[in-house]
């Protein structure tokens, strides 16, 4: 019998769809290169939706994973940072911060490997007590970090890691060529998080970790949607040991007793993106 290959939890986004005769229905999504990029590090993909239970015990799902994916999508809601959203801050989905925010705090409690994926990085940021920038253009006076909306085309850019940092071990150099979309970024750095890497085009932070943990890790870019980028597979790689470390341990043993609730945002419309 083959050794059963780690499960890696993908959070989906929200959003009306079309499929078949199906038009502008209510779906939980994620494009497909996510699913790919996890099968070919030898991984296996369990996509999850938002679920209200998850905020109030998020270890319910958290103990079939070995490691969970925070993919991109859309804005977080400002108010989970204490701020007002920005004109330019469209499409939240209170429910989906919510679910996200608690599975990313209690893996992280349970030092389970996170990695998180363009939106995915500022949800670490917000779920560590930092803050974002909500429009870049606007404070940086270009749009290279999302040239073509809804497309990577043209989208390369280089960013510069640390030496010796996880997000340099991750992608296997330091100066690491990356496919870029977001018009939002990480301000003020959460509490307990360093900055591994910055754009070559800006410095702006692009990379985030939390020493000190297996693998906490916020990446600005989409490695998914580069076949080469040996990202993906780093997470997959510690979601190997985690589950060899663990045994057959249930993954209650790793509860810390603090509680994994998170708090509540103020009420706030949900429009969501197709």
């Amino acid at each position: 019998m083959s050794e059963q290959r780690p499960v890696i939890g993908i959070c989906t986004a929200l959003a009306r769809a079309n499929w078949g005769v199906w038009q502008e229905r209510e779906a939980a999504l994620l494009a497909l290169t996510y699913i790919e990029a996890i099968q070919r590090a030898g991984g296996m993909a369990v996509m999850i939706p938002p679920d209200g239970r998850f905020e109030h015990d998020p270890d319910e799902i958290l103990d079939v994973l070995d490691g969970l994916i925070l993919a991109g999508g859309n804005d977080i809601d400002p108010a989970h940072y204490g701020a007002d959203p920005h004109p330019e801050t469209h499409h939240l989905v209170p429910e989906r911060d919510r679910s996200e925010l608690a599975l990313a705090t209690r893996a992280v409690e349970r030092d389970m490997p996170v990695l998180g994926i363009c939106r995915g990085m500022q949800l670490i940021n917000v779920a560590f007590g930092g803050t974002l920038t909500q429009h870049l253009p606007e404070e940086l006076g270009h749009e290279e970090h999302r040239r073509t909306p809804g497309s990577f085309d043209g989208s390369d850019h280089d960013v510069r890691l640390a030496p010796g940092s996880l997000a340099a071990r991750a992608a296997g150099e330091e100066l690491h060529g990356t496919k870029s979309h977001h018009h939002q970024g990480v301000a003020t750095i959460g509490d307990g998080l360093v900055v591994t890497g910055r754009s070559t085009i800006d410095d702006l932070p692009e990379a985030i970790e939390a020493p000190g943990h297996r693998f906490v890790l916020g990446v600005q870019w989409h490695p998914e949607a580069d076949e080469q980028s040996r990202v993906v597979g780093a997470i997959v790689e510690h979601a190997r040991r985690y589950r060899s470390g663990r045994g057959n341990r249930s993954g209650r043993d790793y509860r810390s007793g603090r509680g994994s609730s998170y708090p509540a945002a103020r009420t706030a419309s949900v429009t969501r993106s197709a």
